[in-house]
């Protein structure tokens, strides 16, 4: 092999829960491991990323990962580290989930490629769809005590209906042992010894490795990683518009590059640590550089271009860049131009908005006029004379004068125009029946 990959995950600050036995096997033969993703919903957001660098890391070291996606369990739903019950999604559902996810995984992981180790995308659905409840109870339930189950955290917290909790269905109950059968599948049909995830899923991946040892005699291999949290204690890949998404439909590129970009330096020196492939003497270099000269920071800047180009693409990474400039550096009227609609209303949410109608924009109105009567922005005209007068007014950060022509020249995307006044304030004009 060519890495140590418990060593990788180790000084990456990627490694929690290790079972005995589970290094040295890595160390012997290439292994097949897996890690389960919920496809709850159709594009994967930042909390996943962790696993999947897992995978990729996994991958990287010359071992075979796969990729579980829980079209079964989705239809369940997992009680670790919940306190109520989530929505069962249809099949439908499921499967349009299932390809985006793949479409998202294969930017991370090697499918195409003929080598032993290629990564594999496997459907618990596939093998759960025709297993009827008698079956299952017999073959399954019966080699797992109740007692067992009951010891669980996740079990125990939810069954005392601790901390608000509304108690435990028995679909919930049963879902370790659905899991558990998935990698005593995975072992049965692909040689699969190993499970890893979030330290949350420690209870299911040891059920999972109990059942493997009850039925077939075999020993089955976990790990798992720590669950990442923010230096202050707030919930990692929250934002206040909620998730942190890969999808750039739900999280443009310019959201999710600002996301990194204004991480804390504690927090950003580990998620270089454990969101990139960089080298240990890479990662080093660019602490020294970030130390030398904090305000420059360093470190958010190689995480946000890292993961902004994995994640979307090197041009999306660029555009995320002058756009970040347009509100915190110097920009020009080229560069607000250069921006797609999503990216140019991602950098200016939140900015007041006045509309009018393209009527406004046929040649005969006035800047005056405009940025007074026409939308409100300015209370008089006499106000906007005397910004003009002042020359702290931009129009698509150009200064403005009297004489500006207001014409559909000016429009940026065909339907807005960005007012500047002084330094900090800014104003979108939405121009509507263009």
């Amino acid at each position: 092999m060519s890495k140590n990959f418990i060593e990788e995950l180790r000084w990456r600050g990627m490694l929690q829960d290790l079972m005995p036995g589970t290094e040295e096997l890595l160390q012997k033969e290439q292994v097949t491991a897996y890690v389960g993703i919920d496809p709850t919903a159709d594009s994967l957001h930042i909390g996943h990323l962790v696993s999947i660098m897992m995978l990729k890391h996994l991958q990287e070291c010359g071992h075979k990962p796969l990729a579980l996606v829980g079209g079964a369990t989705g239809m369940i739903g997992d009680p670790s580290g919940k306190s109520n019950e989530r929505v069962l999604l249809n099949e439908e559902t499921l499967s349009h989930n299932v390809a985006c996810i793949k479409k998202q995984l294969s930017k991370f992981l090697d499918f195409d490629s003929d080598a032993p180790n290629a990564a594999e995308l496997v459907n618990n659905y596939d093998w759960m769809k025709d297993v009827t409840f008698l079956s299952f109870i017999r073959d399954i339930g019966k080699h797992i005590t109740v007692n067992y189950m009951m010891a669980k955290d996740s079990v125990k917290k939810r069954f005392s209906g601790e901390a608000g909790t509304d108690g435990m269905s028995f679909t919930e109950f049963t879902y370790q042992l659905v899991q558990g059968n998935d990698f005593l599948h995975l072992l049965q049909t692909k040689n699969c010894k190993l499970q890893m995830g979030g330290s949350d899923q420690w209870g299911n991946i040891t059920t999972g490795t109990e059942l493997i040892r009850r039925i077939t005699g075999k020993e089955a291999f976990g790990l798992t990683c720590p669950l990442i949290t923010k230096a202050d204690g707030g919930k990692f890949g929250k934002t206040e518009s909620g998730n942190v998404w890969l999808d750039p439909e739900k999280t443009s590129p310019y959201k999710f590059y600002q996301f990194w970009l204004n991480c804390s330096d504690a927090d950003s020196a580990r998620y270089i640590r454990i969101f990139t492939l960089m080298s240990r003497e890479e990662i080093e270099a660019i602490e020294q550089e970030h130390a030398q000269a904090p305000h420059l920071r360093a470190l958010q800047k190689a995480l946000a271009k890292d993961l902004t180009i994995r994640v979307h693409s090197q041009k999306d990474y660029e555009m995320a860049v002058e756009a970040s400039e347009i509100l915190f550096g110097k920009s020009t009227t080229e560069s607000l131009r250069k921006l797609d609609t999503a990216t140019f209303l991602s950098v200016f949410e939140g900015v007041p908005c006045s509309e009018t109608s393209i009527d406004t924009f046929d040649g005969n109105t006035s800047l005056i006029d405009l940025l007074s009567e026409k939308t409100g922005i300015f209370a008089s005209k006499s106000e906007v004379r005397r910004a003009l007068k002042e020359n702290s007014l931009s129009i698509n950060k150009e200064k403005a004068s009297e004489q500006t022509p207001v014409n559909k020249d000016m429009l940026l995307n065909g339907a807005y125009v960005l007012v500047q006044k002084g330094k900090k304030n800014y104003f979108l004009i939405h121009v509507t029946g263009a």
